[in-house]
């Protein structure tokens, strides 16, 4: 039993984990599948919290034929996968893990024909399994598969037995929630700190400027928080952060064509900002045309159609002033994975409260206001709020009622 222990479902994945998906690493992105939240997997023995710590976040993620237990995304190192480079995108890749059970046993085989459905939709998948319980029969079967094998050893250690084959399949349905998530527009604790539009719209033009970017912004009365208003814009995608520095993004460079085309200089077009500082009227109402320009680029955001569209549709079935209760059940129906990353914080606590072992909502735990991300129930809906979209601002989590915190739009069709 306490090699099964040592070596169970859990503790293969949680390894695996941990050699495929680093922390820190830019571009990466990866869940665990809710069945593996539960207090315990073998009978008799509980699921240590510092490896569900390692295996969360949480979501029920659906791929190909069902749900892998592990699905993420980042660029893979050459010993891990048969080809060194992917297109543009780091791949999507589907993990089965396979431990011993009660008896002692491990069903590899099973986890390689798992693994082999989820290529439908992901570019690469692996079996993930003790070393010593995969045969040589099992390596033949993953090669003609196509399936990856990674054999985890009791210290932890993580070996590519067989690699697999990157394949072109594009990511479709709920494991586009997962590409979201890695991508540089993905919800992190810190993806918008700020909740007006104008505090983004004003970096592209302060890095078009003569002068530095930081102390334009300061002086002209547009943000404080610099860090921040470079942070939001990135996610907003006017602008990309690279090694050697800021460069403007398509976006980024329509924005400082507004500004040129209105105001002659991106100087002039700043000091307009100046006069904005610290109003609280609505930003459509305070500057229409500015907020037009917010407008499109929010709108570019992958969320915010998402949640327009089905506040239209909520509209329609007669919900006129949902509840963030309200609206996070009604996505979860249609969009399960999506809806989770999100509305939901990422921390293992606040998914295991959240969802069930199977992937279902608890609609209690989203009556409490701090299971939510902040930058999508705050700064984004703030957001919303001022370019015209939604009729209320969003709140803190700390302040947040979330049976009555309203999504209603400002102008349903």
């Amino acid at each position: 039993m306490a090699a099964a222990a040592s070596l169970s479902e859990p503790h293969v994945l949680a390894h695996c984990k941990e050699r495929l998906f680093p922390d820190g690493e830019p571009n990466t992105y990866a869940v665990v599948d809710t069945q593996f939240s539960a207090d315990r997997w073998l009978e008799g023995v509980p699921i240590e919290p510092s490896i569900r710590e390692t295996l969360a976040p949480f979501n029920h993620v659906r791929v190909g034929g069902g749900y892998p237990d592990l699905v993420g995304v980042r660029a893979l190192e050459s010993d891990l996968l048969a080809v060194e480079r992917f297109g543009e995108q780091p791949p999507l890749i589907a993990v089965e893990a396979k431990g011993y059970t009660d008896r002692g046993e491990v069903d590899t085989a099973r986890g390689i024909v798992q693994a082999h459905d989820r290529l439908h939709e992901a570019n690469a998948a692996y079996l993930a399994a003790p070393t010593t319980a995969v045969s040589e029969t099992d390596r033949t079967l993953a090669r003609e598969l196509n399936v990856g094998v990674l054999g985890v050893s009791p210290d932890g250690t993580v070996e590519a037995l067989e690699t697999p084959r990157v394949v072109g399949n594009r990511t479709s349905g709920e494991a586009t929630a997962i590409r979201f998530q890695a991508s540089a527009q993905g919800v992190a604790d810190q993806s918008f700190g700020l909740n007006h539009p104008k505090n983004y719209l004003g970096y592209p033009l302060a890095h078009y400027a003569d002068g530095p970017t930081e102390a334009l912004l300061v002086e002209n009365r547009v943000v404080g928080a610099v860090d921040d208003a470079r942070r939001g814009a990135a996610f907003l995608d006017l602008i990309e952060e690279r090694p050697d520095g800021v460069a403007l993004r398509p976006l980024g460079r329509e924005v400082v064509r507004f500004a040129l085309s209105r105001y002659g200089s991106v100087e002039a077009a700043l000091d307009e900002f100046d006069g904005w500082y610290r109003k609280s009227t609505r930003f459509a109402d305070l500057a229409p045309d500015w907020a037009g320009l917010a407008r499109r680029v929010v709108y570019e955001y992958p969320a915010t159609e998402l949640l327009v569209e089905e506040l239209q549709h909520m509209h329609d079935d007669g919900i006129t002033n949902p509840s963030l209760v309200d609206l996070v059940v009604y996505l979860h129906e249609l969009h399960p994975s999506f809806t989770v990353e999100l509305f939901v914080r990422g921390t293992e606590d606040v998914r295991r409260r959240v969802l069930s072992p199977d992937g279902e909502l608890r609609r209690g735990a989203l009556e409490d206001g701090s299971v939510y991300h902040s930058p999508t129930v705050f700064q984004l809906k703030a957001m919303l709020y001022h370019v015209g979209l939604l009729e209320h601002r969003g709140r803190e989590p700390s302040r947040l009622e979330p049976t009555t915190d309203s999504w209603a739009l400002r102008t349903p069709v």
